[in-house]
């Protein structure tokens, strides 16, 4: 039996293209939101989840902070998906014919230019594979998508063109989430550690907290804050480190941040994707 991998989106999303270069034995379970494709996972429903947590050019995607640490799943792995925009039509549609192209709210400043260019109405939808999925079902060739590749393939669309986003980097980072952690595994490259924290509520504490990933040589790739329960003075930190729990170093860096801390979770011990 082929086991499945929850998502945040429909087929064809960039979500769905992350899991085909990651877990392409699996089979891809759409789910209407984060929280879905979370419960997915808790209920058996699915294996795995695989879920976008930053892109290069807009940051941090909305709510997926404050959904991780509560969500009962652990990360396993990262992956990087180079978000390529299309534009995906009827067959037989041209470039000229088309004044209208749908896609969610995030992509279409991404691609301003070139529709400016081209004198395109971008109109927002509620996700850009849905946005292919709707194009196909309207029939009206006047109208695109701007999507994937593989949101064209899925739904019998035809690429007029290619990778017409303003950035030349843009990149979106994954998580698979598993229910179970994994902390036995060493890759032949670097380890990443994934983990939240609580700072208390005293002068310097953030300061101190993060003394002794320097002190002891540990490169913190990433630190954001976000608050907690909608209070202005109890903010939670994500951070990512390079290192495994069991190396000496990082048990001393721990030990140190619990000194200034209320409290500290893991979420994942996963090899760095080579993409980093």
């Amino acid at each position: 039996m082929t086991q499945k991998i929850a998502i945040q989106g429909e087929l064809g999303s960039y979500s769905h293209e992350a899991c085909r270069m990651a877990r392409p034995e699996m089979e891809v379970l759409p789910c209407r939101t984060f929280e879905d494709a979370i419960s997915a996972v808790n209920t058996g429903k699915a294996s795995l989840a695989m879920l976008p947590v930053e892109n290069s050019t807009y940051g941090r995607v909305a709510d997926i902070h404050r959904l991780l640490p509560h969500s009962g799943l652990h990360i396993i792995d990262e992956a990087f998906v180079r978000v390529h925009i299309n534009v995906l039509a009827l067959p037989g549609a041209t470039l000229e014919d088309i004044k209208e192209a749908y896609s969610h709210l995030v992509l279409l400043p991404q691609c301003a230019s070139f529709l400016s260019e081209h004198k395109i109405i971008g109109r927002v939808s509620s996700d850009n594979a849905r946005a292919a999925r709707d194009v196909a079902e309207r029939g009206d060739s006047a109208v695109a998508a701007l999507a994937s590749e593989l949101a064209g393939e899925i739904y019998g669309l035809q690429v007029l063109a290619r990778h017409i986003e303003d950035e030349g980097n843009n990149t979106t980072r994954f998580l698979t989430m598993s229910p179970t952690p994994d902390h036995s595994r060493r890759s032949a490259g670097k380890m990443i550690t994934t983990f939240v924290f609580q700072v208390r509520n005293i002068p310097a504490a953030l300061y101190k907290a993060l003394g002794g990933f320097a002190t002891n040589g540990i490169n913190m790739t990433k630190l954001e804050s976000y608050m907690v329960d909608g209070s202005f003075t109890a903010t939670r930190f994500y951070a990512d480190i390079e290192g495994h729990p069991d190396d000496k170093n990082v048990q001393l860096a721990m030990d140190e941040l619990s000194y200034f801390t209320t409290d500290i979770e893991i979420l994942g011990v996963y090899p760095a994707a080579q993409a980093r």
